[in-house]
């Protein structure tokens, strides 16, 4: 299986259907179709550029990773910023991290690589899945990421993203 729309049936919980929980929450939002991106590289070839109307826009990268207890993490970057996971697990107390299977990847976020995204914290906040948010989000107008496939992208108002996260009772920690 693919992490492109038409599999998306096969997910836990559909693009069709966040779309559908977004609009009914009051949540706006654009939405792109396009090729499956899979990379930061695949997306900066086609996404637009860094302002919307004049506003910044935070595209981000997304890092589904596990230690070594198999506490799940899932962590939003801004898309050019570098980690290094082990300074980052020694920052967390955690050990060592390294990226999760698409198994796991599957079980506990519900997408497939090439489609982790925030969103997927849809999932992830009923497996326990710890979350760390970049907080250049914090000062960015508009973010642009992955509805749970690879083959679209929606644009969301910081508040409105705010605002999902509360209602999926996933708390961000700000890195």
């Amino acid at each position: 299986m693919n992490a492109f729309s038409p599999d998306q049936s096969s997910l836990p919980f559909s693009s069709d259907e966040l779309l559908e929980v977004l609009r009914g929450w009051g949540l706006e939002y654009d939405l792109y179709s396009h090729c499956p991106l899979k990379t930061v590289e695949d997306a900066k070839m086609i996404e637009p550029t860094t302002f919307r109307d004049g506003k910044a826009v935070l595209r981000i990268k997304n890092l589904y990773l596990r230690d070594k207890k198999k506490r799940n993490y899932l962590v939003t970057l801004e898309q050019d910023r570098v980690i290094d996971l082990k300074d980052f697990g020694a920052k967390l107390k955690v050990g060592n991290l390294s990226f999760g299977s698409p198994g796991r990847l599957l079980e506990f976020l519900g997408v497939r690589p090439g489609a982790v995204t925030p969103l997927a914290m849809i999932n992830g906040s009923r497996h326990g899945v710890r979350f760390f948010m970049d907080d250049a989000l914090l000062l960015a107008d508009w973010i642009y990421m992955h509805p749970l496939v690879n083959d679209r992208t929606i644009a969301m108002k910081r508040a409105d993203v705010l605002t999902f996260f509360e209602r999926i009772n996933a708390k961000p920690e700000w890195i």
